[in-house]
C-alpha cells in the first residue's frame, strides 16, 4: 500500500479523507489522532469492509498503526473498490513526532502542566501521590531518588509530581531524573528529550544495548527487556549515589496484576508499593503513583495537549507494554476489560480488588509462602 506522510496529510482538505486507527485498545488508550475511527481489519474483515463501504467513493481512506509497518503491508484490493487506500508513514508515532516538532518551546507547556497539577488535577493526582508517599513511607530524610523516566505519560507525570512535592519542603531529599536509552532510534530519543525540556525536567541519559540483545529473542522478549532495564537502572542509580529508584506503576497496574496473578498464574500476589533490591545492596524500589488512577493520568495528559511515546522498541506494533511478570499485552487488556465489565454491576469492584490483598486471612488459606518457604494448613492442623 502506498504511503502518505503526516505533513502531506495536513495539506489535504479534511473532508477528502477518513482516518482509520487499526491499533488495539491498549495502544489507543495512549492517544489517537484527532478525528480517527477505530477499526480492526485483521480481526473482523467483514465488519471493516461493511463500514468502509459507507465511505463515499473518491475519498481517501488512510490507515495507521503504531509505527507504520502493518498498514504499509496492506493490499488495497482486500477493501471495497472506488476509494484510494493509503498507509500513514510512521503511524501514530510519526504523528506524535511531527506534532511535537512543530510546537515552539516557550515555557508555556511547563507552566500549564505545573499549574494543572496544583489546581485542576490536585485532588486526582497530587493528593493520592502524596498519600502513597506518606502511607507507605516512600520518601525519607536524606534520600537520593532516581526518578526513572521511560518517556511515557506515567513516568513523565511522576517526575512532575516529585518536583511539586519537593517544593513543599516537608522532607529533605535529592532527585535525579534518570533516562536509559536501550537503543532508541534518533527520533524517539529526540522526542523524549524535547518533552522533558518542554516540561522542565532536567534528565540524565545513559545508553545501553538492551534492544540489540533482546532483538533475537523469540520467546518473551518483553519479559527479558523489562528485567534487563531494571538491572541497568539499579546499577546506574547506585553509581550516581542514589539509594532508591522510582517507577511509574499506577493503581490500575496494581489491581490488574492482582487479578492476572489469580486468573493466569494460579497465585495470590500483588505489586508492592516498595521493595528492597535483592541484587543491589542498599537499593530500594518505590512506586509513588500506587494510588493514582490511569484515567486521571490520561486526563492530565490530554488537558495539557501532551504527546508521549508508549513504547519505542522493535515490537511496538504487537506489544503494548513491557511486563516483568511475563504477562502479555493481550492478557493485561483482557483483564482491564473484565474489570470494566464487573464495574458496571459493582462500582466498588476496583477498590475491592485492591483491598483484597490487605485483608488476607491466613487461617482460611490452604497454603501460603513466607520468605520462600511454603506453609500448608495441615502443618498445624490437629
Amino acid at each position: 500500500m502506498n504511503e502518505i506522510t503526516y505533513e502531506e496529510l495536513n495539506s489535504l482538505d479534511k473532508d477528502s479523507f477518513v482516518l482509520i486507527d487499526i491499533r488495539d485498545e491498549g495502544l489507543r488508550a495512549y492517544g489517537m489522532i484527532p478525528g480517527a475511527m477505530a477499526m480492526d481489519p485483521d480481526a473482523d474483515p467483514d465488519c471493516t469492509n461493511e463500514k468502509l463501504a459507507t465511505v463515499p467513493e473518491g475519498k481517501k481512506v488512510i490507515f495507521y498503526c503504531e509505527i507504520g509497518r502493518r498498514t504499509r503491508e496492506y493490499e488495497a484490493a482486500r477493501f471495497p473498490s472506488g476509494r484510494e487506500y493509503l498507509s500513514l508513514a510512521g503511524g501514530y508515532v510519526g504523528y506524535v513526532r511531527s506534532v511535537t516538532k512543530s510546537q515552539s518551546d516557550t515555557g508555556e507547556k511547563q507552566r500549564r502542566a505545573e499549574e494543572s497539577i496544583r489546581k485542576k488535577f490536585h485532588k486526582q493526582l497530587f493528593t493520592p501521590f502524596a498519600k502513597a508517599c506518606k502511607t507507605y513511607r516512600l520518601i525519607s530524610e536524606g534520600d537520593h531518588i532516581a526518578v526513572c523516566i521511560s518517556g511515557g505519560k506515567d513516568s513523565m507525570l511522576m517526575a512532575k509530581l516529585f518536583q511539586e512535592i519537593k517544593t513543599h519542603r516537608q522532607c529533605n531529599f535529592e532527585l535525579t531524573f534518570l533516562v536509559m536509552d536501550p537503543g532508541y532510534n534518533e527520533a524517539n530519543r529526540a522526542l523524549i528529550e524535547s518533552n522533558a525540556k518542554a516540561l522542565g525536567i532536567p534528565i540524565t541519559i545513559f545508553e545501553s544495548d538492551i534492544f540489540d540483545t533482546v532483538d533475537t529473542i523469540e520467546k518473551n522478549p518483553c519479559y527479558l527487556c523489562a528485567r534487563m532495564r531494571r538491572g541497568y537502572l539499579y546499577s546506574r542509580a547506585k553509581a550516581l549515589g542514589c539509594n532508591k529508584i522510582a517507577l511509574g506503576h499506577h493503581y490500575d497496574d496494581v489491581i490488574e496484576t492482582i487479578l492476572m496473578g489469580m486468573l493466569y498464574g494460579a497465585q495470590m500476589q500483588t505489586m508492592m508499593p516498595k521493595l528492597h533490591s535483592t541484587n543491589f545492596e542498599g537499593m530500594e524500589l518505590i512506586r509513588p503513583l500506587y494510588l493514582v488512577r490511569e484515567s486521571d493520568i490520561c486526563a492530565w495528559r490530554d488537558y495539557n495537549d501532551l504527546h508521549f511515546l508508549q513504547c519505542a522498541c522493535h515490537f511496538t506494533d504487537t506489544c503494548t507494554t513491557c511486563h516483568e511478570d511475563g504477562t502479555t499485552s493481550s492478557k493485561r487488556l483482557e483483564t482491564k476489560k473484565l474489570i470494566a465489565e464487573l464495574k458496571k454491576e459493582n462500582p466498588f469492584i476496583e477498590s475491592n480488588i485492591f483491598k483484597s490483598v490487605e485483608n488476607v486471612n491466613l487461617d482460611t488459606l490452604i497454603a501460603y509462602k513466607k520468605d520462600g518457604v511454603r506453609h500448608h494448613f495441615l502443618d498445624a492442623y490437629k
